[in-house]
């Protein structure tokens, strides 16, 4: 289960890394050291690219609690549209 929850600790990792390939992006002043970096910055960028999937699936991830809350109130929803209240407000008793 803890696969499926991003955690805080794995987020705060994942800010570092991005902040990482910036900075050292940002400190290969010359255009040729920069070109000259290639594959180092591959493969952070691919390590980046990879975290940030993570993030992006577990991040919208419904819990099992969660996605069980969605399945009472769509159940609730659908049994509301189905009653007939003959437009009456539906919390009001016949008379």
């Amino acid at each position: 289960m803890d696969e499926q929850i991003y955690s805080e600790e794995r987020a705060r990792k994942l800010v570092e890394l991005l902040r990482g390939l910036g900075a050292r992006i940002a400190a290969l002043t010359g255009d040729a050291e920069l070109l000259a970096a290639g594959p180092e910055l591959m493969k952070i960028m691919g390590d980046a690219r990879s975290e940030l999937f993570h993030y992006e699936v577990r991040a919208t991830y419904d819990t099992a609690e969660v996605a069980e809350s969605r399945r009472i109130v769509e159940e609730a929803r659908r049994s509301l549209d189905a009653l007939d209240f003959d437009g009456d407000e539906p919390w009001r008793r016949p008379s």
